[in-house]
């Protein structure tokens, strides 16, 4: 088509010059036959000819550095600092080798910003409640305000040794904890609810602890309030505490504390959001059942006046003819409201049905 087109053009040119006619359609037919790789070829080495020359750049810097000798050092020795802290049982902590020393510097070491240094005094305070818990009473809030600073430490090292240091200081301590708790009761069912587990389980154990070491009464008053937190983790951490708080009441401290209120508590946690609440609350049911059935002290009496029947004729005869004899009187009838009616007439209708269907489906299964 390049020949044609050419030839047509230049008609006048070609008559003319009639052998270089000749030569250009024989150049012209050879170019069209070559390959079309090596024209490409011949044009890309054109273009390489034709690139103007760059002077490569010097002094580049590279975007990793070597490591410094000092960074090396660092991290060597944070790696043989975590190697050395150990969370160690409360049965397999030993003595302290000198106590005055170690209890001048308590206070100091709570309040070190070396991480390794606090764990190790945080084991000194375990030591100190399981073996020598005397010398703690004169600093004892001094220490777990330290403690719950601790608890709030990032670093998982230093949380889980403080909750650890926790749970000892409930054994130690009991009651005595009460008035400086909650601060520290915040941290635990905060700490419960992470997504740490090794944190998470430390903390439930420490509740676990504190449920068993603390008096009920003095415990559930600390707990009720956390169980309308916004938090549904911690609604249900608290449900747990106080669902196994109670049972260690025994009847006459659910009287006291008062049978009512618990199930009120209880009734509330029923249709709470997450599923470990509610389990929380109808073992606490449950348990409230139990207590009411075996033990009439907690059921309250009615007030039912039971029609005495008049005296038959025979009666008043023997009644004239031994006149000095007096027969006893028959004991009077107690009736007690059962576990239904009690539910009934102290919560609302629909959380009463609720705790009915709970208590009753599982007397069903148990027969």
């Amino acid at each position: 088509m390049v020949v044609n087109e050419l030839m047509t053009r230049n008609g006048f040119w070609q008559r003319a010059n009639p052998s270089c006619t000749m030569m250009s359609e024989t150049a012209l037919r050879d170019l069209n036959l070559l390959p079309k790789s090596e024209r490409t070829n011949e044009s890309s080495s054109k273009d390489i000819l034709t690139k103007p020359y760059v002077e490569p750049r010097k002094n580049i810097v590279p975007l990793v550095e070597p490591p410094v000798k000092g960074t090396e050092d660092a991290h060597a020795s944070a790696e043989v600092a975590v190697a050395e802290v150990e969370y160690i049982e409360s049965e397999k902590l030993e003595d302290l080798e000198d106590v005055e020393n170690s209890l001048k510097v308590l206070l100091s070491g709570l309040e070190s910003r070396e991480w390794v240094s606090l764990c190790e005094t945080l084991n000194n305070v375990r030591r100190f409640s399981i073996y020598h818990k005397e010398a703690l009473h004169d600093i004892l809030d001094n220490v777990i305000t330290l403690v719950v600073k601790a608890l709030k430490n990032p670093r998982s090292a230093v949380c889980k040794t403080a909750i650890m240091t926790s749970a000892d200081i409930f054994k130690a301590f009991g009651d005595l904890v009460v008035d400086s708790l909650d601060p520290m009761l915040v941290q635990l069912l905060l700490k419960s609810s992470q997504d740490k587990r090794f944190v998470c389980e430390a903390a439930e154990k420490a509740l676990i602890t504190l449920t068993i070491s603390v008096s009920p009464v003095l415990l559930l008053p600390k707990l009720q309030p956390y169980l309308k937190h916004r938090n549904p983790r911690i609604r249900a951490k608290a449900s747990l505490c106080v669902s196994r708080s109670v049972p260690q009441l025994g009847a006459d401290g659910i009287k006291e504390y008062g049978i009512d209120k618990l199930i009120q508590i209880a009734s509330s946690q029923l249709s709470d959001q997450l599923p470990e609440s509610r389990e929380a609350a109808r073992a606490l049911l449950l348990d409230l059942q139990t207590a009411y059935v075996k033990s009439p002290v907690l059921a309250p009496q009615q007030d039912i006046d039971i029609p005495v029947p008049p005296p038959s004729d025979q009666s008043e005869q023997d009644t004239s003819s031994s006149s000095s004899v007096q027969q006893p009187q028959p004991p009077p009838q107690v009736h007690y409201y059962s576990w239904d009616q009690f539910c009934e007439s102290n919560l609302p209708k629909l959380s009463a049905q609720a705790v009915l269907r709970v208590t009753t489906s599982v007397t069903r299964e148990g027969l």
